[in-house]
């Protein structure tokens, strides 16, 4: 069953269980199965190998109940269910996704109690999964645990701290002897140094990444005072005359922006002490940088056309060399300057994506074109704002829409940042206009199990390809990818041994933008116990699939008969997103 809002906030609020945060209540979101609910949660975001991983239920279950490790469809192992929490310790292996499930056997069949997927990754940038922070005003303990717990729910292992700074050239506000316990952001709001280390001493608890939000090239109007040198800024004109500058409306931010040149290397100093500064008070684990995206032609101020891709790059490796032990994030507006961050040490690539890359064939697109820029070495995060217009007026989130994008998304093996203290909606990530529903919550929890659980399928090798799949019944129109509205999309991946399907289902799509900007888009209808046929050339020796919409995720084995090349089986339910499994002799 899915639990309604009004269930879903009861539980949230009443519910006392572990924590990766001192034990406080902790919102966790309902998880959808067969008939009895548990809500199942993991001490962290992810592991090192060896680690034990701690589980936590809300309520007991019957003796029979079991707990079952998978590696894929592989079982780990199996071991009796006692008591609300119990332990596991992680396998050897680095880089490893797995999913536990609780099950038990009722009136002869396998009943799911619930299912969440554990990631055993000794560094977040294998499989990054981006959220964000951006408010900070006077909070409780329990408060910020409260937001980090419900991010840990969804296996976040990085947090973009977004405009924690005071100003932009000055992002320590006093000094690192006497730091200021509270100011003004950009935007006028009141930001307290408790709360900062709150969520940075919580995050890191989980297991989290707590990334220091600030421009490659911003400055404030008071920055002539604070020592930036006129001659650090790029300019509209030859004779620096106009400094390239970006307005924003003095009703709401203190301060215009001013631009600087991110190759000049006196600014690169001026800006890597001041973020020194920052890490002597504050614990955070590195650097995430932003742009602004192409500004056009500008000139340094001796006349010199200004390079920003070059200038990004020779900043990045400045940070790195300033501080080699911290970690360094750069958004990329639109793909502007992708191929020169991903040349420079970044953990992976983050692109903010917008127009013209409004299709869902533009977000596979730009995760294909980041995994050639890096060679496959560096994963991709795309900010990828939904239901944008929709955001104008306060409201809710449209769960089609979001899923869709999401399920494209992590089967072309990206992940989406959209979470944190609300879901984002819009650049300026303070605004939370619109809220998400029950069904939404409860979905996510699901997509964000699924990414864990198979990561190794979804982000770890193999070769993008166009499997050779047939609809036998008439229940799917099938098209090989990029989608149509009206069919199912269909693409994969070859890893060797193992051939991979996805299924994505656009039947019911009024739009094939995947911002959904007016959240319109509909509610695919179920395709279910459709037969179809895949051809291979080699023989297949098991066939199984799993959906974040079926089963709690979890991996279900399909017959099939094989008659030559020709491969046929029947999937049991397609909404939005299955993956199909083919593995060979």
């Amino acid at each position: 069953m899915r639990l309604s809002p009004f269930v879903y906030l009861f539980f949230v609020f009443s519910m006392l269980t572990t924590s990766c945060s001192k034990g406080n209540n902790i919102p966790l979101s309902p998880v959808q199965n067969a008939a009895t609910s548990v809500i199942i949660a993991t001490d962290k975001a992810c592991y090192s190998p060896n680690d034990v991983v701690t589980f936590t239920i809300d309520h007991s279950l019957p003796e029979t109940a079991k707990v079952r490790y998978r590696h894929l469809s592989n079982v780990v192992a199996v071991n009796t269910l006692s008591g609300t929490t119990w332990q596991w310790t992680a396998p050897s292996t680095d880089f490893t996704g797995y999913m536990a499930d609780v099950f038990d056997t009722v009136n002869g069949k396998e009943v799911i109690y619930g299912s969440i997927g554990v990631d055993v990754s000794s560094d977040w940038s294998h499989f990054p999964r981006y959220g964000f922070l951006s408010a900070y005003p006077q909070m409780t303990t329990s408060a910020i645990d409260y937001v980090i717990n419900d991010l840990n729910r969804h296996h976040i292992n990085g947090l973009q701290f977004y405009d924690w700074e005071y100003e932009h050239h000055q992002p320590l506000a006093g000094t690192v002897t006497n730091p200021a316990s509270e100011w003004q952001d950009i935007g006028k709001r009141n930001t307290y140094l408790s709360t900062v280390k709150g969520y940075i001493d919580a995050a890191h608890a989980c297991n989290m990444k707590a990334m220091s939000y600030n421009l490659i090239y911003g400055a404030l109007s008071d920055a002539a005072a604070d020592g930036v040198s006129d001659t650090w800024y790029v300019y509209t004109d030859k004779y620096h005359v106009n400094k390239k500058v970006f307005k924003l409306d003095p009703s709401m931010f203190k301060s215009y922006i001013w631009v600087l040149d991110p190759f000049n290397t006196a600014w690169q100093q001026y800006i890597a002490d001041k973020t020194d500064d920052v890490y002597k008070v504050l614990d955070f684990d590195g650097y995430h940088i932003d742009q602004l995206g192409d500004l056009g032609t500008l000139y340094n101020y001796s006349g010199q056309l200004v390079n920003l891709p070059s200038g990004f790059e020779s900043f990045i490796k400045a940070m790195k060399v300033d501080q080699p032990n911290k970690r360094l994030v750069m958004n990329a507006v639109n793909q502007f300057g992708q191929q020169n961050i991903a040349d420079s040490p970044v953990d992976f690539l983050y692109t903010e994506v917008w127009s013209p890359n409004d299709g869902y064939a533009d977000l596979a697109t730009i995760i294909a074109n980041n995994n050639g820029y890096s060679n496959n070495t560096k994963k991709t995060t795309l900010a990828a704002y939904m239901d944008y217009d929709l955001a104008n007026s306060t409201g809710f989130f449209n769960t089609p829409g979001v899923l869709m994008t999401d399920a494209v998304i992590f089967a072309f093996g990206g992940s989406h940042l959209e979470l944190g203290e609300h879901m984002l909606d819009k650049e300026y990530f303070p605004n939370n206009n619109l809220q998400m529903k029950g069904d939404l919550r409860d979905a996510l929890i699901h997509y964000y199990d699924f990414l864990v659980a198979y990561e190794n399928l979804l982000r770890d090798g193999g070769i993008t390809n166009t499997p050779s799949v047939a609809c036998l019944d008439g229940k799917m129109v099938l098209n090989q990818w990029p989608p149509q509205i009206g069919s199912v999309a269909v693409f994969g991946k070859d890893l060797g041994n193992e051939q991979v399907i996805h299924l994505l289902n656009f039947t019911n799509a009024n739009s094939l933008n995947w911002r959904d900007t007016n959240g319109t888009q509909p509610t695919p209808d179920a395709i279910v116990n459709t037969k179809v046929s895949f051809s291979t050339t080699k023989t297949v020796k098991n066939v199984w699939m799993a959906s974040p919409d079926y089963q709690d995720g979890t991996p279900q084995v399909l017959s099939f008969t094989q008659t030559g090349g020709n491969v046929v089986f029947t999937l049991p339910s397609l909404q939005y997103w299955d993956m199909v499994v083919v593995e060979y002799n």
